[in-house]
This record gives structure tokens, C-alpha cells and sequence, in this order.
């Protein structure tokens, strides 16, 4: 059974990572035979739990410790071994180390965790052409290895898993308002039809295997160019899925930027004009995952010290604002691209 949390949208226990203390960490990485300083630094994650630890002998390293029943093994394997073969192409991706006896998946206490190098950078915004030509294109060779074959494990990005089971988790675990929970349920009983035709009239899509989560923050840049981090979310779906993020502002800022993006693309990869149909329909299903995942994590304590802003009056007020301005989006024209 592929246990991710989209499907099942369930919540995990509170206590998931009640136990995962300091010390169980460094013993964690001992037993991998990283000797460790002392040196434990929290990253910013919040579906897993991150840390760079700095060891005796050499440079800091990154562990991941995976949330308990989100993922299959199989489904974790699978994410490694992508990242790896991406990697292998010489793509600038951080792939987990595998070890001696060829794992990259360990377990300590009934924590499973994979190890990987530490590499840094700083978040860059997409306001300069080449910029955005050079994600083109290491995107679009992401794209080239992911078309080679599908995911066995991992989930294919649907409307179902992002829209329908989100918004109904929602509504049945009390996190609206009372006086909003009209307004908010007659929107989405509207937005996922509309969202549902959009995909209908696009038309049959490719999937291939993509990065899943290709926002900025998960693009680290450093004076070498850009890398890529985070492959927790990749899943099979349109090549379109990891580029749309890359776009900001008005509808004249985002069509230059996409001519750039693609231009970029187009040098090592085939992109479909009929995908840029999908672009407001994937950001609203975003919006309302977004929300899902808030709402879904709630038992866990560091959700609401991080998103103190969460499940307030005003939050859910702005959310059916921004939900009417993304069914007025839907109805007008994609964007447009010529090679």
C-alpha cells in the first residue's frame, strides 16, 4: 500500500516525533558511522524533520527523518533512487549518500531517515531572463529523464487528491467558521467543477516523472547556479506542474517570463502549448491543499507555533477571497507562448 498522506488524508498522531530527541539524532548518525560534534542545527521543514549536524572528520551533513506513515518504503526508495539518477546525469539535484551496502534509507528507534551533503544557497527571485532560461532548462532535463519511465509507487497529481479530499477534510473536521462555512462550501462546490472542466477540455496528458514541489524555495542558488533540493512531493503529472511556479505578477509580467522559461526549456525538451490550459487550474488546487495540509497537521505542535495565522477568522476570509479571484482566473484566456 503507497501510504502517502494525500491519498489517505488522514492525520498522523501528535506524537509523532515526540521522540525524536537531540540525542537520538546524533545516535542515529553515529550508527552510520558519521562521528558527530555536537553540532545540530533545525532546517526549515515541517512535514519531515531536517538537521544539519556537523561531524568530526569533514563537512556538516543534512539528515531527513521521515513523518511516521506518511510514505511507503517503497515510495521513499523510489524518490532516492530519481534523485540519484538525476544526479548521475550530472543534474544539479542533492541526492541522499548510499552507503557501503548500497542503502539510502536507515532506521533507528522506528524512525526511517537517509543522509545526504550539505549544500546551501540562497532563495533567487525570477525577475531576470537568464534566470529564467537557465531553469528552463534544467528543468526541462529533469523532464527528459523523468519521460524514460513512470513511478510504481508514488501518486499521479489529480483533482481528487489535491482538490475533492483536501476541501472535504476541511469541512468535516470543524475549521471553518460557522458564518463562513456557507461561503466557503458553495465556493468550492463551484471552483472543483470548473476545475474538473478545465482538465477535460486540455484534453489527455502526458505524465512523466516530475519534481512535484518546484517552487523557489525548493531551488537553492549559489555563485555556480541553481540546485535542486526537496524531491519529498515528486510525483507523476504534466510537464507543467513544475514550471507554473516559476511565474509571478500581472498577466503581462508572467507571459514574459514564460516566454523566457520555455525558451530555455525548449532547447533540451518538447513542451505541450496545451499544458499552459492547466496553470490557474493547478494554482487553485494548490490554494486548497495548501490549506488541507494546514488543517491536516494541526495536531502537530510545531504547525501551530509556525502558523500562528492558521485557522483564524481573517485567514479564512482571505482564502475565499483569493478562491473568487482564481474562479474569475479560470475563465480567461492561458497564457500565451510562441517558440
Amino acid at each position: 500500500m503507497n501510504m502517502h498522506d494525500t491519498g489517505a488524508f488522514g492525520a498522523e498522531p501528535d506524537t509523532a516525533y515526540r521522540l525524536l530527541t537531540p540525542d537520538l539524532i546524533l545516535e542515529a548518525l553515529e550508527a552510520q558511522g558519521y562521528p558527530c560534534d555536537g553540532r545540530l542545527l533545525a532546517l526549515n521543514s515541517y512535514e519531515n524533520r531536517v538537521y544539519r549536524v556537523g561531524l568530526e572528520d569533514g563537512s556538516p551533513v543534512v539528515v531527513k527523518f521521515y513523518r511516521p506513515g506518511r510514505w511507503s518504503d517503497d515510495a521513499i526508495l523510489e524518490e532516492h533512487d530519481f534523485s540519484i539518477e538525476l544526479a548521475e546525469a550530472e543534474l544539479p539535484v542533492v541526492a541522499p549518500v548510499i552507503d557501503p551496502e548500497g542503502t539510502t534509507l536507515h532506521r533507528h528507534h522506528g524512525f526511517r531517515f537517509s543522509i545526504s551533503p550539505n549544500r546551501g544557497g540562497r532563495w533567487q527571485e525570477m525577475d531576470d531572463p537568464d534566470h529564467l532560461a537557465w531553469m528552463g532548462r534544467f528543468i526541462a532535463r529533469i523532464h527528459a529523464i523523468g519521460r524514460a519511465r513512470p513511478f510504481q509507487h508514488r501518486h499521479t497529481l489529480s483533482i481528487e487528491q489535491y482538490g475533492i479530499r483536501p476541501s472535504r477534510y476541511i469541512r468535516s473536521h470543524d475549521f471553518l467558521p460557522a458564518e463562513l462555512e456557507p461561503a466557503y462550501t458553495a465556493l468550492l462546490d463551484v471552483l472543483i467543477p470548473r476545475i474538473q472542466s478545465v482538465f477535460a477540455a486540455t484534453g489527455p496528458l502526458k505524465t512523466i516523472r516530475l519534481h512535484g514541489d518546484c517552487h523557489l524555495g525548493n531551488v537553492l542558488w549559489t555563485d555556480d547556479g541553481p540546485h535542486f533540493v526537496d524531491f519529498d512531493d515528486c510525483c507523476m503529472g504534466p510537464a507543467v506542474q513544475d514550471l507554473w511556479m516559476m511565474l509571478s505578477g500581472d498577466r503581462d509580467q508572467m507571459t514574459r517570463q514564460l516566454k523566457y522559461l520555455l525558451e530555455g526549456y525548449s532547447e533540451f525538451n518538447d513542451f505541450d502549448p496545451c499544458e499552459l490550459h492547466l496553470i490557474e487550474a493547478l494554482r487553485t488546487l494548490r490554494m486548497i491543499h495548501y490549506s488541507g495540509w494546514l488543517a491536516r497537521r494541526w495536531g502537530d505542535p510545531a504547525f501551530p507555533a509556525s502558523f500562528p495565522w492558521f485557522n483564524t477568522q481573517r485567514y479564512w476570509e482571505e482564502q475565499i477571497l483569493s478562491l473568487k479571484e482564481q474562479l474569475s482566473l479560470l475563465d480567461e484566456p492561458p497564457l500565451q507562448w510562441q517558440l
